[in-house]
């Protein structure tokens, strides 16, 4: 079993690259995804509340609320991320424990958009990063609806994507068409299989 590290940066087109790698056969989690899981979890919202009554209202989580608030301010967000990512961590190891029964041989692909600034990409071997650049990322943001002041801290929270190459063992460029990316993908793929 080879187990892979996949970031980027905000908008740079990790969901699409997870969606063609599974397709392609490989076995991927989402981070985020575990996050928006947990946030189902009645002990989690509890200790979140704690931290971020104003991001409750009628007593349920307010995402788009407590997105902006750790958005904006560094020390609340690192308040989340000392509750949160601990919890993701071991849910991911579960999940590749689980997969590594079922299929010794897998490809297993293990996206988090915080790897390098956290330092967790130091668990895997292999890195790769979805790049596009800032501008682009923005026009991206601004075209889901995000106003520039939102696009712009989300960014901010995020290491700079052109720093994210130095830690990347294969950088895939997400600056064309789904077709590109597909087939970089697909080249990628091919590589990572050889060494499974």
């Amino acid at each position: 079993m080879k187990v892979v590290g996949l970031t980027g940066g905000i908008a740079t087109g990790k969901s699409t690259s997870e969606k063609i790698l599974e397709e392609l056969g490989a076995y991927v989690i989402d981070a985020d995804k575990v996050v928006h899981a947990l946030y189902e979890k009645e002990d989690v919202l509890e200790e979140v509340k704690k931290h971020f009554p104003q991001a409750f209202e009628d007593g349920k989580l307010d995402k788009k609320k407590l997105a902006n608030i750790v958005f904006k301010d560094d020390e609340k967000r690192k308040i989340l991320e000392s509750i949160i990512h601990p919890k993701v961590n071991q849910e991911i190891e579960n999940w590749i424990k689980k997969v590594k029964e079922k299929d010794p041989d897998a490809l297993v692909i293990v996206s988090v958009p915080l790897m390098i600034e956290t330092g967790s990409y130091k668990k895997y071997d292999t890195v790769i990063l979805i790049y596009a650049p800032k501008e682009l990322q923005i026009k991206r943001l601004l075209e889901k609806g995000f106003t520039e002041e939102e696009a712009l801290s989300r960014i901010k929270a995020q290491m700079d994507i052109e720093d994210k190459k130095n830690y990347a063992t294969y950088i895939i460029n997400n600056s064309g068409t789904i077709e590109d990316l597909r087939k970089q993908l697909e080249e990628l793929y091919k590589k990572l299989m050889e060494g499974v």
